[in-house]
């Protein structure tokens, strides 16, 4: 049984790396085992995959951490476009996803581009889609057990008219006469290294391989109309403010049948009206009167799917937090799960009648008033940093 390789090893770079750094030692390692340098050789093939599924997880700030966490088995399955599968990946989702890394540099005009090459006849069918960017607003319920939101979106979507080809009918489809149908056009230059073969895009085509003697009347030879589509988005427990999903081509769609883009989803967190989120743990603030601190109550406090009882006891001092085990959010692909925080804060009253005034004037001198921390008894601060320690 074969093991997996440590995606840092095979980019070269270390765990500190910044992600222009990791950018930088992809570009390096694509360009050694790029296909059309390496011709026919599989082993390089192989390399050039492994490379493009090291840089997936890398690049993407949550998948790293994930990885870095987990291992490959954090991310496993997370790959977008059948990434992930290490030598199951496709060529065309290499290009596709990563092409535009390399820009007009010698890379993408040596090899003629990453985009537009094809994994089998050397060319790819239309323009890729653009990504979508939503949010999505959830409330605390939402995110400790996990939801399902349908959301209407506006965008692209495949002309019905045409199937998306752009085209009237089949027999406007003709191949291209500049590149005869590859896609590419090759030529020979001399160097002073020698002879070097270049591939460069069909100016003609864009690398599509065929042209649109009559254009479809629907989507004026796009292959897409303006429209929209009601997308239902499953959405994990324990997600935070800020995290963005990636929801795998539903996107734009692309030009004359090219592949979709994907929907990014943004989430974000609808504030609650007593309780306040810290991590995976959530904090409520308890107010009591005197009395009630002197001797003791019975409390019933809001939590996340609810409300629960709380016992407390006689004597109990201002800034005293008690603690509801389980009672906070999961943690997204783990079994951790935070608590809930409850501070008492002791309530000092501010208008008093005269009556009230000279009960507590009579008390203020009494023993039992003074105040008489106990030694070595722990501050407010300390018993804080110890909750989250």
């Amino acid at each position: 049984m074969s093991t997996k390789r440590d995606f840092y090893e095979i980019l070269g770079v270390s765990k500190s790396a910044s992600a222009d750094e990791i950018k930088k030692a992809y570009r390096k390692v694509a360009m050694q085992y790029h296909p059309d340098r390496n011709p026919g050789n599989k082993e390089a093939e192989e390399k050039f995959k492994e490379a493009a599924e090291a840089y997936e997880i890398l690049s993407d700030a949550e998948k790293k951490s994930q990885y870095d966490r987990y291992g490959h088995a954090g991310v496993s399955g997370n790959g977008r476009g059948g990434f992930g599968g290490g030598q199951n990946m496709n060529m065309d989702d290499i290009f596709s996803q990563f092409g535009d890394i390399f820009g007009d540099d010698v890379f993408g005009s040596f090899f003629g581009g990453g985009q537009r090459r094809g994994g089998g006849g050397g060319r790819a069918r239309g323009v890729r889609g653009s990504n979508l960017r939503v949010r999505i607003k959830l409330n605390y319920e939402e995110i400790a057990k996990g939801a399902s939101k349908t959301i209407k979106v506006k965008k692209y979507v495949s002309c019905n008219t045409c199937g998306g080809t752009g085209a009237k009918d089949k027999s406007s489809m003709q191949t291209c006469g500049t590149c005869g149908g590859s896609g590419q056009v090759r030529r020979v230059q001399n160097t002073f290294l020698g002879q070097m073969q270049t591939v460069t895009t069909c100016p003609t085509c864009n690398g599509e391989g065929s042209t649109i003697a009559h254009k479809c009347t629907s989507c004026k030879g796009e292959g897409r109309v303006y429209g929209e589509e009601n997308i239902t988005i499953d959405i994990p427990a324990g997600v935070q403010e800020g995290m963005q999903l990636n929801v795998s081509g539903k996107g734009n769609m692309g030009e004359r049948g090219g592949a979709p883009g994907d929907l990014i989803v943004l989430i974000e967190e609808e504030a609650h009206a007593h309780l306040h989120r810290d991590g995976l743990n959530v904090a409520y603030d308890l107010h009591i009167s005197f009395p009630d601190a002197v001797f003791g109550i019975q409390a019933e406090v809001p939590t996340i799917d609810g409300r629960a009882k709380i016992k407390i006891p006689p004597g109990t001092q201002s800034g005293k937090v008690f603690r509801l085990k389980g009672k906070g959010f999961p943690a997204v692909q783990s079994y951790e799960k935070g608590d809930q925080l409850i501070y008492v804060n002791v309530w000092t009253p501010q208008h008093l009648t005269s009556e009230e005034k000279a009960m507590l004037e009579k008390l203020q001198q009494g023993q039992n008033f003074q105040p008489k921390p106990e030694k070595g008894e722990k501050g407010f601060f300390e018993r804080v940093r110890e909750m989250f320690s």
